[in-house]
């Protein structure tokens, strides 16, 4: 009761004091006015803001659902179809295996040719299908990303007004604050007021990290598509270039044999010829030099897989496939190019200072020494320089931070220090260790397939299976070439 008298008391003379404080304040205008905004703001928005701490209109309002449910359309009907090509790739492969077991004629050889070329044709679009997931996927991740930047920004406003207020609000003295109300009341209901609001300046901050947490895994995701594209894009050339070299031997075939079934028996049979066309069969290496002969390259792979336990094929031909990629390896940052083509603009920054090292080290010039180019196409959003990296370097097709990793193992081999990218033999054994890394010693056809996967794009995504099928397929032609030689060379 004491205390209550008391605070009573010291109320009133609190209240009787006041007009003279006003009067004392107004002698200085700006502290008036000053004090007239403080007074104003306590009485009339310190309420509304109590009102909103209470509510949620400061919560930002995820509501992406139409949005995402037409994409989520869209990706489901794609799937679809590549379900179905799937399945009929499939058919394709059970008849063209039935079809290499059958004799070899020319009529079943023609028919090989054309189911292959019909076998890839699908392939062709199934990546175009691939190609479409992909853009819708980096469409909705870049509508997350922008609806997810437009309300960190509203909650980072929100946390600037919210502690501003708090601010204000705190220097208020406690005779100002009882001042400004009739009930005693009111003071411990801004004292419970400050504290929702050190609550929701907390709760705003939370959620802002979470925010920002969102963002940067979106951010993650959308390079990891736009990577996967180029992967892809990367695919559909190998694809297009098989499908016309298999057009281009169905042709060939039917010009030399004209349709004559013992031609092509006469064909099967020459021998000599054939061994002395294989040794000067030319290997395209670009980057090393104009020409190397596939006798030039299988000598070289075959020292290479003694060192390694790859076999000779797998090597050839893995690099065979990084060159057929080929329409951009070692055409960028070359004398007389222009700066768009340039390392520093078509590299990815954290490899930049591993190639100068490594063009240092050499004695060569970083900014004429060929690299790989990036897939230019603003249409699918792959932009040269911005989000679609180039580099790789000579026939391995070797990042440089990749290169200096394996840079003193190659030396241990070729007992060459520095190694160069850019020679055939350093360059083989760069291959060779990678793939062996990934078990290709072991032979198997599941191991080597794996391994070639991983060389590709560091994993054995069912997207990417054309690069290890085809792989596979050129390393058992290779084989065939190999055998067939040491075969010649046995009976001569």
């Amino acid at each position: 009761m004491k205390f209550k008298y008391c605070l009573r008391k010291k109320i009133t003379e609190i209240k009787e004091r006041r007009n003279f404080v006003f009067q004392d304040i107004k002698k200085n205008s700006e502290k008036t006015l000053f004090f007239q905004l403080k007074r104003n703001f306590i009485i009339f928005v310190f309420p509304f803001i109590v009102f909103l701490l209470n509510s949620n209109v400061l919560a930002p309002a995820f509501e992406f659902s139409s949005a995402l449910a037409i994409y989520d359309e869209e990706k489901l009907k794609l799937e679809k179809e590549l379900k179905e090509i799937e399945a009929q790739i499939a058919q394709y492969e059970n008849i063209l295996a039935q079809t290499k077991k059958e004799k070899q004629t020319l009529q079943n050889k023609i028919n090989e040719l054309k189911k292959k070329a019909e076998k890839i044709s699908l392939q062709i679009k199934e990546t175009n299908l691939n190609l479409k997931y992909l853009n819708v996927q980096i469409e909705e991740t870049t509508t997350s990303i922008l609806k997810i930047n437009k309300e960190i920004e509203k909650k980072k406003e929100n946390l600037i007004n919210l502690v501003q207020l708090y601010y204000q609000i705190q220097n208020q003295s406690p005779i100002q604050i009882l001042l400004a109300h009739n009930q005693i009341s009111d003071f411990f209901n801004h004292l419970n007021a400050l504290n929702s609001f050190q609550e929701k300046i907390q709760a705003n901050i939370e959620e802002l990290k979470i925010l920002n947490a969102t963002l940067s895994q979106k951010k993650q995701k959308l390079d990891e598509d736009i990577e996967e594209t180029q992967k892809i894009l990367s695919i559909q050339l190998l694809q297009r270039s098989e499908l016309e070299a298999t057009k281009k031997e169905q042709e060939n075939l039917l010009e030399v044999t004209k349709g004559n079934e013992l031609a092509y028996q006469k064909l099967l049979e020459e021998s000599r010829r054939k061994a002395n066309e294989i040794r000067n069969r030319i290997y395209n290496l670009l980057g090393v030099k104009t020409q190397v002969t596939f006798g030039e390259a299988l000598e070289i792979a075959e020292w290479v897989s003694g060192k390694t336990g790859v076999r000779s094929a797998l090597i050839l031909a893995v690099l065979t496939q990084e060159s057929n990629l080929g329409k951009n390896v070692g055409t960028c940052n070359r004398e007389g190019d222009p700066p768009s083509k340039s390392w520093q603009v078509v590299m990815r920054p954290d490899n930049r200072e591993a190639f100068y090292q490594i063009t240092k080290e050499l004695g060569l010039n970083p900014d004429t020494t060929p690299i790989s180019c990036p897939i230019h196409n603003p249409s699918i959003g792959l932009i040269s320089g911005k989000n679609s990296w180039g580099g790789a370097m000579g026939p391995a097709q070797f990042m440089p931070n990749t290169w200096l990793k394996y840079k003193n193992r190659i030396s241990q081999i070729t007992g060459k220090n520095p190694p160069n990218p850019w020679d055939i033999r350093d360059a083989f054994v760069a291959c060779a260790l990678y793939l062996a890394d990934w078990e290709a010693s072991q032979r198997t056809r599941e191991a080597e397939w794996r391994a070639a996967m991983i060389y590709f794009s560091g994993s054995t995504n069912p997207r990417y299976r054309f690069y290890g099928d085809s792989v596979l397929a050129l390393a058992d032609k290779y084989q065939k070439d190999i055998d067939y030689l040491k075969e010649v060379a046995q009976n001569k």
